[in-house]
């Protein structure tokens, strides 16, 4: 793989245990990378759900994507505030254009003073039976969400709304940039 350069495009494809495409984003913008992880936003994207259904995200988004922590990091910059969606998902892979990575279903909200919820733990036990999840996976899985929960409590970086500001100004930054070039 070629090193990504901050302003590249990439798709996004989360897929599902069982190895079928869940859900596509058709954009992703590349803003950084850190050891740990990769920053990439985008705004008003189309998406595509696996029964074919199209919609468009409603706000502008910065995503850390995980080198190998099973879990992403969506921060939301909505007009009420900054709010965290967060999947436990497999670490991501880059190849072909596009960022790859398992959704596990369970999924962390944050809301902008910090308070959080666990949500589609049905969903998750449903998966867990249907597909048949290996124990392993399943405690590295809970033990992931675990550390997602300790890392929004102790307001890391991938939790703190000045980063994510910066962020997302950069972000902006970049896509004018691209905007210029056309």
């Amino acid at each position: 793989m070629k090193k990504l350069e901050p302003g590249d495009k990439l798709i996004i494809h989360s897929y599902k245990h069982n190895g079928c495409i869940h859900r596509a984003w058709d954009e992703s913008v590349f803003i950084e990378e850190t050891d740990d992880y990769y920053v990439f936003g985008n705004d008003k994207t189309k998406v595509t759900e696996s029964d074919g259904r199209k919609w468009r995200t409603k706000e502008p988004a910065i995503m850390y994507f995980f080198k190998n922590s099973w879990f992403n990091i969506i921060g939301q910059l909505k007009k009420t505030g900054i709010y965290y969606y967060c999947n436990i998902a497999s670490p991501l892979i880059i190849e072909d254009g596009a960022i790859k990575y398992i959704d596990y279903d369970l999924d962390l909200r944050v809301f902008p003073d910090g308070s959080y919820k666990v949500l589609d733990k049905g969903e998750y036990k449903y998966h867990k039976a249907k597909m048949k999840y290996p124990e392993e996976l399943d405690k590295i899985l809970n033990e992931e969400l675990k550390k997602l929960i300790e890392l929004n409590k102790s307001q890391a970086d991938v939790f703190n709304h000045d980063v994510l500001v910066r962020y997302h100004e950069r972000y902006d930054e970049l896509t004018n940039k691209i905007t210029e070039k056309i």
